[in-house]
């Protein structure tokens, strides 16, 4: 943008002389700050829209009946229990609240949570990283990429995880949790409120995995 000055001078002849000057404003940083606000709103929206979670049942068969249905889905769940002081607990199937010893202690460390999910996943980690293997050497498309990645992970042999936070949880802890469904290729996953037989299993387990003491006797 140009802009010009005027300027008055010594007066000569009763006139006064005008002595003009051309100015050029650099509005760049203008641009930029402009550009910066309208990244930071886009980015606002983006975080503020409600975001989705989908678990894929095991099996959609007719023939099966609901109790069929129900014992599959037991058999390939993981119940992640967060508590207190970073603290987390997990259960595999149905949860058995008179056996308190089927509750196991873990850590979000990568030989703890990391571990067994892998562990149980290795199915689906094995495949993913065969087709990332793929795509690497661009035998893939990104869109077929992404439409086999889909499928490796909701595939029926895979573990649902449900994942539970106390009152005491942090929230740093259940970003935690939901960041290791994603190195793990955990597909299906969800939140859901704890049961208090779950809390009350939480309260009478200790480090050991044992009964507390006033509970065996």
């Amino acid at each position: 943008m140009m802009a010009e000055i005027q300027e008055s001078g010594n007066k000569k002849g009763g006139k006064s002389k005008q002595k003009k000057m051309t100015v050029r404003v650099d509005f760049t940083p203008m641009v930029d700050m402009n550009m910066l606000l309208i990244t930071f709103f886009m980015l606002c929206t983006s975080l503020s829209k409600p975001q989705t979670m989908e678990i894929s049942m095991p099996s959609n068969d007719k023939d099966i009946t609901e109790e069929q249905q129900s014992k599959v889905k037991a058999s390939q769940a993981i119940t992640l229990l967060l508590g207190s002081d970073d603290k987390m607990y997990y259960y595999e199937g149905e949860p058995n609240y008179k056996d308190y010893t089927s509750l196991k202690e873990t850590t979000y460390k990568p030989d703890g949570l990391r571990a067994m999910l892998l562990q149980r996943n290795r199915t689906a980690v094995n495949a993913v990283n065969e087709l990332k293997q793929q795509k690497l050497n661009l035998k893939i498309s990104e869109e077929e990429f992404s439409k086999k990645l889909a499928e490796i992970k909701s595939g029926k042999d895979t573990p649902t995880v449900i994942i539970k936070a106390t009152d005491d949880a942090s929230y740093k802890n259940l970003i935690d949790a939901l960041d290791e469904m994603q190195i793990c290729n955990i597909g299906k996953y969800v939140i859901t409120d704890i049961a208090e037989a779950d809390e009350f299993l939480i309260k009478n387990f200790d480090s050991k995995g044992e009964l507390s003491q006033n509970i065996a006797e």
